[in-house]
């Protein structure tokens, strides 16, 4: 029995364990290769300082075989970390650091490349380009399960292939697969528009399988801030994770080790928390055995400790999610908010919120929920996130909406909500939903309730106008008889007896001029609303058609220009951006 143990690869856990990242089915398993390499693409852009434009091609070469081509125009990649990067897993950069990003774990799409060799045999191709004046460099691996490392098959310059960059510089992988390529929910047609939305400085250019192209522009000109590495937070460590510190820190003494490798440690607060577990800072790191760490454990956690910096964290920002939303949701009023950071567990995190309602969304369906995390849309496991949670226990009849018991809400509404953090609590290694922290899930109901509030006072603010405007209608219908049986028995004068009653009733109901246009939609810039730089109210709806087939809308449906209110800048409101 002992001869036959041996040790199990990580690779070849996952080979066959890969539900577990997300490949369950050929359609959810397609979805996750692009979405992997679509979140790396993003995030070397971005750290590189370039606007992203990602090149997404799905290309049908059988019934259920696909060949799925991803292009940036990122810094690209050295020719020396190629092979790791794509044939092993559990390898990167970003697990290691608390900083925020969109891939943590060093699997994703290593796992698309090891899900694309199981069933095709295929292996994964990479054409990669750091600069102007270098040539190309083409390679072409699979990985080795049993070992978890690339073999790799060629590895050649491809100058020919310059001509894929445009900028000079950029990233393509090309992976074949088993797949199911299908429209609607949970598709890849919904990912990268919602992608679209959370990241509206890039532009995702989309060839479908019946080779049709799809753009979803750029609605801003900025990169987000570079979000800035931070240490761990004394709070947000366990007794354990102390005693490996302990054991691996370079430091030599108990107060260097707590200012130097901890965030929010200053001199004074490392006295008080050797203090506290009967040592000094001058006490040496190796005399500390596993009573000294506990000791030292329990005083942390009694020593009031400022709350992690969150200069870490880089939000959407309400600005950006109103120009996203804009661009892809056909609505008449939008409003997002944004949350203060917050921490859990000691890990920094904010939530925004963004909601879009009335327009050309189904009256008569759900809500739709939009989630996000660290920009990356959640498609799968709705019911079990943190934000699903929050928008269903979010009180939203108070607001003027139907809202079935535990339920939520219903009408024409679009709910988008986005965490950010050093690191997401996801339920699983696929990263499908928020884990239900409370402190999580109070920050979410709190920018929920705030925009719910705007919400509420839109509804109501357009039920009194629309009184009004059937008041006013009243009035008019009987003025002129009125003033003809006026003329018949006391001889006034019809035609000013009409224009008094006219001015009259106008006065009465002068709320209607100033409030409404002839749609019965608030068009003034009075109030609160009117003052609220997190608020659009779009005036004309008329010609876009309520949406039925999809989230959206269909791409070839009637667009129609849109004015808004004095919010965001001319370029991001005049116009709806098509798709």
């Amino acid at each position: 029995m002992a001869t036959g143990q041996r040790d199990i690869s990580v690779s070849e856990f996952f080979a066959k364990n890969r539900h577990l990242l997300g490949f369950d089915n050929p359609r959810k398993a397609m979805l996750t290769a692009i979405k992997e390499a679509v979140d790396n693409s993003l995030d070397a852009c971005e750290e590189g300082g370039i606007l992203p434009d990602i090149y997404v091609r799905v290309l049908q070469i059988s019934e259920s075989r696909f060949k799925l081509t991803i292009r940036d125009n990122g810094p690209g990649i050295v020719k020396a970390q190629i092979e790791n990067i794509f044939g092993k897993l559990l390898y990167g950069s970003k697990f290691h650091r608390l900083k925020m990003s969109r891939g943590q774990q060093g699997i994703g799409i290593s796992a698309a490349g090891m899900y694309g060799l199981m069933t095709t045999g295929k292996p994964v191709v990479i054409i990669s380009k750091t600069g102007k004046r270098k040539p190309s460099h083409e390679v072409v691996l699979k990985m080795d399960t049993s070992k978890n490392r690339p073999t790799v098959i060629s590895d050649e310059e491809h100058p020919e292939d310059d001509t894929l960059f445009a900028d000079g510089h950029g990233t393509q992988v090309s992976i074949e697969l088993e797949g199911k390529y299908q429209k609607g929910r949970q598709s890849i047609d919904e990912y990268l528009e919602q992608t679209a939305i959370a990241n509206p400085h890039a532009t995702v250019t989309y060839v479908t399988p019946t080779n049709e192209t799809i753009v979803f522009p750029r609605a801003i000109q900025e990169l987000p801030e570079e979000p800035k590495e931070i240490k761990p937070h004394p709070k947000g460590i366990e007794l354990g994770t102390l005693i490996q510190m302990l054991e691996r820190t370079e430091q030599r003494q108990l107060g260097g080790f707590l200012t130097k490798d901890f965030c929010r440690v200053g001199a004074t607060k490392a006295r008080e928390i050797t203090k506290g577990a009967g040592m000094t800072g001058q006490t040496w790191i190796k005399t500390v055995g596993h009573a000294e760490a506990e000791n030292l454990y329990e005083s942390i956690q009694k020593t009031r400790i400022i709350a992690p910096s969150t200069d870490c964290l880089v939000p959407i920002g309400s600005k950006a999610l109103l120009a996203g939303l804009l661009k892809e949701v056909k609505a008449e009023f939008f409003a997002a908010s944004t949350r203060p950071p917050s921490v859990y567990r000691g890990n920094p995190f904010q939530i925004e919120v963004a909601i879009g309602y009335g327009g050309g969304l189904s009256r008569d369906d759900s809500a739709k929920v939009l989630r996000f995390a660290n920009r990356v849309p959640l498609l799968y496991s709705q019911s079990s996130c943190c934000s699903f949670k929050a928008v269903a226990e979010t009180s939203w009849k108070n607001y003027g909406l139907t809202q079935p018991r535990n339920s939520i809400p219903s009408g024409p509404l679009v709910v988008m909500v986005h965490m950010v953090s050093v690191w997401v609590p996801f339920t699983s290694e696929s990263k499908e939903a928020i884990a239900d922290y409370d402190e999580i899930r109070k920050e979410m109901k709190l920018a929920l309730q705030e925009c719910g509030r705007k919400l509420g006072t839109y509804l109501r603010r357009r039920k009194r106008m629309a009184r009004e405007s059937e008041r006013r209608s009243v009035f008019e219908r009987y003025i002129g008889e009125i003033s003809r049986c006026c003329n018949s028995l006391v001889g006034a004068d019809t035609d000013k007896l009409y224009k008094a009653l006219l001015k009259q009733a106008k006065r009465r109901t002068d709320e209607a001029d100033a409030q409404l246009d002839d749609e019965g939609q608030l068009v003034d810039d009075n109030g609160r609303l009117g003052n609220d730089d997190d608020v659009i109210i779009v005036d004309e709806m008329r010609d876009i058609p309520e949406q039925e087939d999809s989230l959206f809308g269909n791409s070839d449906k009637k667009k129609s220009k849109k004015k808004t209110k004095k919010k965001v800048k001319k370029k991001t409101t005049k116009k709806r951006g098509k798709k």
